[in-house]
């Protein structure tokens, strides 16, 4: 479970992470549970006195009814506004009238808020996250949280999709690549269904998932599990579950492509051409085993510039600028496996498309050394260790995964797990892949007919 890709509009969020102490060490995070339902973590950090605190809700862009989409990430967008007991704009200008700093995402398969402050504002964060769990105003005033928001939201999808070539792209390919399942549609929704979302919607979504059965708390920090315990039963003890949370999510298998295609798009915007593959991979939360192999064999593959691609055509034929390799590992359900790549000048994204495959075909053939592997797999360790040294990643990294169902010692085998694997399991991962049966979505951006 090294990096959750989430959205607030499309993807936007990295998580990377997991501990690698012994049990005994000193920043092991602890868990219970309320009576209301409410899971709590605490993951102890005391070389500050600065806590990070995560209200993490287990539904997002994967759970809204059909013609629907858009309202988890709106809904992000609303809890910001007004409840019963603090005005308009107040919650930020709270939080950061105390120093601290907020902020909130929304993924397919969560939504998560979070504010970062001196440890001595715990309670007061609780307070404020508390009072928006139960008392969110929504309402039909057409300068109301609801409806302003939501046209805020248009005008995100215009910036970061409508207007992005890339993003418009990817969306596209992600569409195809996802069709029938909950994945299907980007985290920001369609427009013309965000434009239809009504106030009675969002109050509907409100009751259904936003509830204390249904959340996940995790504080980091300068705190203990004492601290922690004493304020939640405080100020979210108190919360009466509402019994409308789904414990059934949407989640459902990936199909496998049924054919092979080519997406296209040109704009004026693009001023170099992109050649990216999609192929479907596979998930931690599916198959942990093969997602551990995968992703080994493809830091071998194209994992920066010391890898296989990046050596052979970047440096060696120079008919890249650049050449990558990734996968959407940390989703629930089974997302793609990506190459991708820009051509130098005069070489047609064609061209570099049988280039590469001609060496993804003769690197599988050949197989990987003990020496790559071993240093992919030690370079993803240390990566995810090294992320224990924010306090943020420590709660991003914990929340997004608990959210998917992992437990606390899945979370933390990462490390260990990773550098257990073998040349043969990489090399078997990305040839399962990357196999000549396999179909896949082949996506071409390109500079508008006139700029070629």
């Amino acid at each position: 479970m090294k990096r959750i890709l989430v959205a607030a509009g499309l993807l936007a969020f990295a998580v990377a992470g997991a501990s690698a102490e012994p049990a005994t060490a000193p920043n092991t995070p602890s868990s219970f549970t309320l009576d209301n339902g409410m899971q709590v973590v605490v993951v102890p950090d005391h070389r500050a006195p600065v806590v990070t605190h995560m209200v993490w809700y287990k539904v997002g862009a994967a759970d809204e009814a059909p013609g629907k989409s858009g309202i988890a990430h709106l809904f992000e967008h609303v809890m910001f506004k007004q409840t019963k007991n603090i005005g308009p704009e107040e919650f930020t200008s709270i939080v950061q009238r105390s120093g601290g700093q907020l902020n909130a995402f929304t993924s397919w398969d969560y939504t998560a808020y979070f504010e970062r402050v001196h440890k001595d504002q715990l309670g007061k964060m609780m307070e404020l996250e508390a009072e928006r769990m139960v008392n969110l105003i929504i309402n039909d005033d057409p300068k109301g949280p609801f409806i302003a928001e939501r046209d805020v939201v248009k005008e995100e999808r215009r910036q970061r999709i409508e207007n992005n070539p890339g993003a418009l792209l990817q969306e596209m390919v992600l569409n195809e690549f996802w069709k029938g399942h909950p994945y299907e549609i980007t985290v920001i929704g369609l427009m013309d269904e965000v434009a239809a979302l009504s106030p009675q919607d969002g109050l509907d979504f409100y009751k259904e998932y936003y509830s204390p059965e249904n959340a996940i708390l995790v504080v980091a920090g300068d705190v203990t599990e004492e601290d922690v315990r004493v304020l939640a039963e405080e100020h979210y003890g108190p919360i009466e579950p509402t019994g409308q949370a789904h414990s059934a999510r949407k989640w459902q298998p990936v199909a496998p492509l049924a054919e092979t295609k080519l997406i296209t798009h040109s704009d004026p915007k693009v001023r170099q051409p992109v050649w990216s593959r999609y192929y479907l991979g596979t998930s931690f939360k599916r198959d942990p085993e093969t997602a551990l192999a995968l992703e080994v064999g493809l830091e071998v593959l194209g994992g920066g510039m010391t890898s296989r691609l990046y050596q052979s055509l970047v440096e060696q034929q120079k008919l890249a600028i650049n050449i990558a390799t990734f996968a959407w590992t940390t989703l629930h359900d089974e997302g793609p496996a990506v190459i991708y790549g820009t051509p130098v000048s005069g070489v047609s994204l064609e061209d570099l498309d049988a280039a590469v495959m001609a060496e993804i075909e003769k690197i599988l053939a050949d197989g990987f050394t003990e020496a790559e592997v071993v240093r992919a797999r030690n370079k993803l360790a240390a990566t995810a260790i090294y992320q224990q040294d924010s306090q943020s990643s420590m709660a991003n990294h914990y929340g997004a995964n608990l959210a998917l169902g992992f437990t606390l010692e899945e979370i933390a085998a990462y490390p260990d797990e990773v550098r257990q694997v073998t040349p043969e399991q990489a090399l078997a991962a990305v040839r399962a892949v990357f196999g000549a049966d396999k179909n896949y979505i082949t996506s071409h951006l390109l500079p508008a007919e006139g700029d070629l």
